[in-house]
């Protein structure tokens, strides 16, 4: 009786148990916005699927591959729903063992990625390289390491019973048909340890592609950078060295006997000694880093250098003259003319010793608009100057007067430009009682009973120079010009 008891309440025991844990369902989305959740029912959304059951058993939360078209990427065990909100392909393969999953050795550039034909070619569009998809490579690993085929060292090999060797990479070392081949990364052939035929010269030599003058072994192979202190040292001909922890690094090295780490932003590369042009000869070798810089006009400027020419007539803005941007390029001076007839003015700048300079648009059209200082002589929007004594209220002229096709008078606008500076100088004289003859001027102080002021007239000519080839000038040559009224200006 004892046991029937304690097994009857048992029962009630483990049946208020059950019901005060519930049944657990699978909800599609939770009121929380879970997806695909076991927990208790009131805790499911009503807009969405439930079932009494494990998320596992249902067809709507069972696990499969989601692709993403786009990116080419692929997501294991991923629930449907999940995958078509993200805007996915849902498959039925929860390891994704689908097609467009399948996964190949993507080179790009220097650089390799165990990824999908899709994923690679998403990876090409961001890097705008050219990419090569490899489906024979058939792990991370070996993907990776395809990469460093084109790491140079010593290739060694046996050749008519001697132990040769050649400077190479990876890939054309093992490609390369010899016998009993062997490649040791960033070995020199020099290096004792591989008792090859190849032995330590004086000689240098130049390589395209590169800045520096390197050294060159018995065999052709080109060594390190050429260090005339390292010449007989074993430790310089074992391995490769870099080019920073070469001679000099950071500096152009030109006209250097004794160091070939040149480098050409700096202002130097390699080049075969030239007598006549370079000044000093290397110690070793017939290679040095020549001096890109360039000399114009007995001053220095340095390879790259940009500035504007000092041409006679820029400054006065002749008839004739225009501006011009010269440029210190491979030891040579170029020179680049801005546009004609002034239309362009060149700029230059110093940063840091280093100049730049350009050729810019000459903004003189509205100045003669202008009938403010402050306006005048904003130089945000245009290129004038405020002058205190005009003509016709006429007192914002161009900083850089432009030049006109004057002589083709169908083309030119000179004539316009040039008239908003006419001016009359009238002088009325009479006799006093007295028989002193008196004069006005119109305007005042233009001249007087011997005629114009000579500084008036200067001061209304550089007015009207100021508009562009206007008045009486002489070219940029130092000729004058012609006036049909009074002969030669």
């Amino acid at each position: 009786m004892k046991n029937k008891l304690i097994l009857i309440v048992l029962g009630m025991f483990l049946i208020s148990l059950v019901s005060a844990v519930g049944v657990s369902y699978c909800c599609e989305k939770t009121k929380a916005g879970a997806e695909c959740q076991n927990t208790e029912q009131t805790n499911c959304d009503a807009a969405f699927r439930s079932a009494p059951t494990s998320c596992e058993s249902t067809a709507y939360c069972k696990l499969g591959c989601c692709y993403d078209s786009t990116e080419g990427v692929c997501m294991k065990n991923t629930p449907q729903i999940t995958c078509q909100k993200n805007k996915g392909v849902w498959q039925d393969s929860a390891s994704c063992e689908v097609p467009q999953c399948e996964l190949g050795c993507c080179l790009i550039g220097d650089q390799a990625a165990f990824v999908s034909k899709q994923r690679c070619k998403r990876l090409s569009s961001i890097y705008n390289l050219e990419i090569n998809f490899r489906t024979d490579v058939s792990n991370e690993i070996q993907c990776i390491l395809s990469t460093t085929s084109d790491i140079k060292g010593a290739c060694v090999f046996e050749k008519e019973f001697e132990t040769n060797c050649k400077f190479i990479t990876k890939d054309e070392c093992f490609k390369s048909g010899e016998t009993n081949v062997s490649f040791h990364e960033n070995f020199l052939c020099t290096a004792d340890e591989l008792g090859t035929v190849c032995a330590k010269t004086e000689k240098t030599t130049c390589v395209e592609g590169r800045d520096e003058a390197f050294f060159v072994d018995s065999c052709g192979n080109v060594a390190n950078i050429y260090d005339a202190s390292k010449i007989k040292d074993p430790n310089y001909w074992k391995e490769v060295v870099t080019k920073a922890d070469s001679c000099n690094p950071g500096a152009s090295n030109a006209n250097s006997a004794s160091c070939g780490n040149c480098d050409y932003y700096l202002g130097s590369t390699c080049k075969t000694f030239q007598r006549g042009i370079d000044r000093i000869k290397a110690s070793y070798g017939d290679n040095v880093c020549r001096d890109l810089g360039c000399t114009f006009e007995g001053k220095k400027y340095d390879h790259g250098e940009t500035w504007c020419a000092s041409a006679k007539g820029n400054l006065e803005n002749l008839p004739g003259s225009r501006y011009f941007r010269m440029v210190c390029y491979n030891g040579d001076v170029l020179v680049e003319p801005c546009a004609d007839y002034r239309q362009e003015i060149c700029i230059q700048s110093d940063i840091d010793g280093f100049l730049t300079a350009a050729c810019r648009a000459n903004r003189w059209q509205d100045c003669n608009s202008q009938t403010k200082k402050k306006y005048c002589e904003n130089k945000d929007k245009r290129d004038c100057k405020w002058i205190e004594s005009g003509i016709n209220n006429l007192q914002c002229v161009p900083e850089f007067a432009p030049g006109f096709n004057f002589w083709d008078e169908a083309k030119s606008e000179s004539s316009d430009v040039c008239s908003k500076a006419n001016v009359e100088c009238t002088i009325t004289c009479e006799k006093s009682l007295s028989g002193k003859e008196e004069c006005e001027s119109s305007p005042s102080g233009c001249g007087d009973e011997d005629g114009l002021s000579a500084s008036w007239e200067t001061k209304m000519n550089q007015v009207c120079g100021a508009l562009g080839d206007c008045g009486v000038k002489k070219n940029y040559l130092g000729q004058a010009g012609f006036n049909e009224i009074g002969g030669e200006d």
